[in-house]
């Protein structure tokens, strides 16, 4: 894939919601972990247990391809908006 903007592969294992997986909330928050790499595809609210699941950071971009404007995301730095129309906002996460 010659135009994928992630340095991560497409079928990296990504942490995200379930009713974001079946188009019933958008992406309103990205985490770019610092420990580990990951990445996060949450809402702006915290996730209960058992809300969680893993897909593949190509599923995620498919399902809403203005995540490719965060390809570059630094490691320990999120990324949010208010509704899924809305330009993203980027800064370090606090410790």
């Amino acid at each position: 894939m010659s135009d994928w903007p992630f340095s991560s592969k497409p079928n990296l294992g990504v942490v995200t919601l379930q009713e974001i997986v079946l188009r019933k909330v958008p992406i309103l928050h990205v985490c770019h972990d610092a420990d580990d790499g990951a990445w996060q595809f949450i809402g702006l609210d915290n996730p209960a247990v058992g809300e969680t699941t893993l897909t593949s950071l190509q599923k995620v971009v498919a399902l809403d391809p203005s995540l490719t404007e965060l390809a570059d995301l630094p490691l320990g730095w999120h990324a949010w908006r208010r509704a899924a129309n809305d330009p993203w906002t980027r800064a370090p996460m606090m410790n």
